[in-house]
């Protein structure tokens, strides 16, 4: 990637942040986040050449996504979001948060204080119309769960963080079957958090059968920081070279350029 100086002249996709207020309320959850505003992840990003950022609201805040409301409005419109929602929205909400960068809601099967949201039927067409996502984080062997969820309700999905697909998982289990029959019903998946799937650093994403994953999904794969690494200790999180340049070993530099362009057709207007 070419180092740019700024945000504004950076045109790749970081596509799973989280940003977190030192002072605002949390639930009882593994971890207890500090301050790590939008500002600082905008700066590392840029140099790196991600000038964009998808905010994805973690599982420590529920529903209160005021602070990623506030980082997507003091952002000129450059980033998007995935919320976390308890019941429909009404109408004037889902417009007002459409305009400012919301494009997704995320179901979250894996924290200790994730959600499990069961009836859509009242607004699915209307997530339909606005071109909004589910983004589902559940284990690989949820997978079958997601997809009748996702035959039942036909909302665009986006599997996080490679989809749980753990390590522990040989070739013939049947979540790597699961995993093709979304690509096929038209899923994304994100390439993010390899710490969360049994990979040490420097992240040999071999072990992960990438390649497996990069022809299954293509142009409807997303990469994502995971920034600031809630899964660390303070001082200890990995560089975002090091979650980065994985990549180039596996797919290639053509594949992987085009992979911080592609964000563009999921979170663009």
């Amino acid at each position: 990637m070419n180092r740019v100086n700024t945000p504004e002249a950076a045109s790749g996709w970081d596509c799973h942040v989280h940003v977190f207020s030192g002072g605002q309320s949390v639930e009882q959850g593994h971890y207890v986040p500090q301050d790590h505003p939008i500002e600082r992840i905008e700066a590392l990003a840029a140099r790196h050449g991600f000038g964009h950022l998808v905010l994805v609201q973690p599982s420590v805040y529920g529903s209160d996504n005021s602070l990623l409301l506030a980082s997507l409005a003091a952002s000129a419109g450059r980033h998007r979001g995935v919320v976390v929602v308890d019941e429909p929205l009404p109408e004037a909400q889902l417009v007002t948060w459409h305009e400012l960068g919301v494009r997704g809601i995320r179901c979250n099967w894996v924290s200790p204080v994730g959600n499990r949201q069961t009836d859509w039927r009242a607004w699915t067409p209307r997530l339909r119309e606005l071109g909004w996502h589910v983004q589902w984080y559940a284990h690989g062997d949820q997978l079958g769960d997601v997809l009748q969820w996702q035959e039942r309700h036909r909302l665009p999905c986006v599997l996080d963080h490679v989809a749980g697909m753990h390590t522990r998982f040989a070739q013939d289990a049947q979540a790597w079957a699961n995993l093709r029959a979304l690509a096929g019903a038209g899923a994304w998946i994100k390439l993010s958090g390899w710490y969360r799937l049994g990979l040490h650093a420097p992240y040999d994403l071999h072990k992960l059968r990438l390649r497996e994953i990069y022809n299954a999904y293509g142009s409807r794969m997303v990469w994502g920081s995971d920034w600031p690494h809630t899964s660390f200790a303070a001082g200890h999180a990995p560089s975002y070279d090091h979650l980065w340049k994985p990549l180039l070993d596996v797919l290639g530099t053509d594949a992987v350029e085009q992979l911080t362009q592609q964000a563009q057709m999921l979170y663009g207007d």
